[in-house]
């Protein structure tokens, strides 16, 4: 066994198992019908597991279950710590929210049945240490959040989960077989004998690929503008703050970072981050709905973020920098992202003017955090991954300097856009609960302070304090917010004039028209994204009798009596198997 790790403490390990472990059995008792109710009430505080764990176990200790499956093993480390903080944070907070959210939705047992599945396969694989746990876990977390996306089961949200549950499809099978190869390489299914698989191209690229869905990278982003805005609003706060992040913490454990250098594909991680860091920008200032706007802002950040990967490809030596710079600019994101998606469900409800100028106030602390504004997480996470660039090979350090500037305007325009679009939203028709604004309240608290209480923060927020720093903060967010408003200048002077609007879903809609264009079958089986981009587009639907079967079968889908019933058989026979397999 590595030296680094050791085993766990009996509390640690009641811990390490309990936090993935608890949100699936308390989804299964939800098959109980009778016993919904009090569960729906219950449910909402299965993530303080999570929670504790964060806090209470030491980097380090490790669980191991030699009798499950090929020998499973649970354990703590820095990049687990801080994943599984602002994870649990999310899931704990958005739980609470949607107890009283969901309640004007129909079907709210089923919708926190599988919103407890996402959040245990979730937690699970932060905390897997073995290479099958932590594709069970994976696969887990995707297929229920599927049901997630699909919840209100009307023609556009049944069109943004085929989209969604194709891509999840096509990224499972790229990480399995990865997975498979640098196992059957490597010797070992364990995390810590990783280190020994020589890495090639195959592999590598499969591994960016595969996670790369996950994480919203490109090309294949175009799922998140869609199952985002489908989703209800709590499902697409852990869509984007937390299970978006999975496809990052999967670079993390399979990629050969600080290990040796992979130019190339450094190079390439790079030029893809700064990509679609502008992409999501220059697509999402034009959306006309607030959560298509966090969908695509999500796409941008997340592309930041990339950077720190390719960074990390490129320079091994710069690893032990590079990474607390990804995990701060994670937690940052992950805190930040929620608390405005939460926020658009504060702003669709029945407020008093009062309330509904305060909220929207509130929002500015997340939304100018993800622009980099002085003082907020926003300006410590972003300081900590340009102290990376400095020492990597020219031309990097000139074009990252010059470009990352440039972003921060775009991120600008989008949180410029997104506020604007609250604040013109028609008010709901129903009251929020207690519970619903505490829980919100308290996540935009948690934006304000957590990223300054961790380890990371220390080293680099004195830096993020010095005036040469601001000012590179400032400018960039005052160019972006002048921009803004000489549009919203130029839209009320000129009747008629408006932004460029691409649907939600931009690469698989040109797709689509071209392949009509040139008469050929659609693309994929998935649907005719001229009919069913429905919703955006105010139209109606013609659907054929075969589609109205397909959408039936789909709908069944996010029924939880079905599935829940499926699930404990299957997890009972793997366990059986467990059991006597030698």
């Amino acid at each position: 066994m590595n030296p680094l790790i050791s085993p766990a403490t009996t509390f640690e390990g009641t811990l390490l198992l309990t936090t993935p472990l608890l949100p699936v059995l308390m989804a299964i008792f939800f098959i109980i019908p009778a016993w919904r109710s009090k569960l729906l009430i219950i449910a909402p505080f299965t993530g303080l597991a999570g929670l504790l764990a964060a806090l209470l176990v030491e980097p380090g200790a490790t669980l191991d279950l030699p009798w499950n499956l090929l020998g499973t093993r649970l354990g703590m480390d820095a990049t687990a710590q801080t994943f599984l903080l602002f994870t649990a944070l999310l899931w704990l907070l958005a739980g609470f929210f949607s107890y009283g959210y969901m309640a004007q939705y129909e079907h709210q047992p089923d919708f926190t049945a599988f919103y407890l599945l996402s959040m245990g396969g979730n937690f699970g694989l932060i905390l897997s240490q073995d290479i099958v746990s932590f594709y069970l876990f994976f696969a887990l977390m995707s297929f229920a959040s599927y049901a997630l996306v699909i919840h209100n089961r009307d023609a556009f949200s049944i069109y943004a989960g085929r989209v969604y549950i194709l891509l999840v499809i096509v990224g499972e099978l790229m990480v399995f077989t990865a997975f498979i190869m640098i196992s059957t390489q490597a010797g070992t299914i364990y995390l810590d004998g990783m280190s020994a698989w020589s890495s090639n191209s195959l592999s590598i690229g499969l591994l960016l690929l595969g996670f790369g869905i996950k994480a919203g990278a490109l090309p294949l982003h175009f799922w998140l503008p869609l199952a985002h805005p489908a989703a209800p609003v709590p499902a697409s706060a852990v869509l984007s703050g937390a299970m978006i992040k999975a496809g990052l913490i999967g670079w993390l454990r399979f990629l050969p970072l600080g290990s040796y250098s992979l130019p190339e594909w450094g190079m390439l991680v790079i030029m893809s981050g700064l990509a679609a860091a502008f992409y999501g920008a220059f697509i999402g200032i034009g959306q006309s709905n607030p959560k298509t706007v966090l969908a695509y802002s999500s796409i941008s950040q997340m592309g930041l973020i990339t950077i720190g990967v390719g960074i990390g490809l490129i320079e091994p030596n710069l690893w032990s920098v590079t990474l607390p710079a990804i995990l701060l600019y994670a937690l940052h994101h992950g805190l930040a992202k929620g608390a405005l998606f939460l926020g658009v469900g504060i702003s669709t409800a029945r407020l008093s003017g009062k309330a509904r100028k305060w909220s929207t106030t509130a929002m500015f602390l997340p939304a100018l955090a993800l622009a980099g504004a002085p003082l907020t997480s926003g300006i410590l996470a972003k300081s900590a991954l340009k102290a990376t660039i400095p020492s990597l090979p020219n031309p990097w350090p000139g074009w990252l300097d010059s470009l990352l500037p440039l972003a921060a305007i775009g991120t600008t325009l989008l949180m410029a856009r997104f506020l604007y679009l609250i604040w013109h939203q028609a008010p709901g028709k129903k009251p929020l609960q207690v519970s619903t604004w505490i829980s919100w309240i308290l996540l935009v608290i948690c934006v304000a302070f957590i990223a300054w209480t961790t380890p990371a923060a220390a080293e680099y927020s004195d830096y993020s304090l010095k005036l040469s720093t601001i000012w590179l903060a400032v400018w960039p967010i005052g160019i972006g917010l002048l921009i803004a408003f000489i549009s919203v200048y130029i839209s009320v002077r000129r009747a008629g004039w408006r932004l460029i609007n691409i649907p939600p879903g931009d690469v698989l809609v040109l797709l689509e028209w071209t392949s009509k264009k040139i008469s050929l079958p659609p693309i994929s089986h998935i649907s005719m994204v001229g009919d069913q981009i429905i919703t955006y587009l105010g139209g109606a639907a013609h659907t054929s009798k075969s589609t109205q079967i397909i959408f039936k079968i789909e709908r069944r889908l996010a029924d939880f009596t079905i599935i829940g019933v499926l699930l404990l058989l299957t997890a009972l026979v793997i366990f059986g198997l467990s059991l006597v397999t030698p």
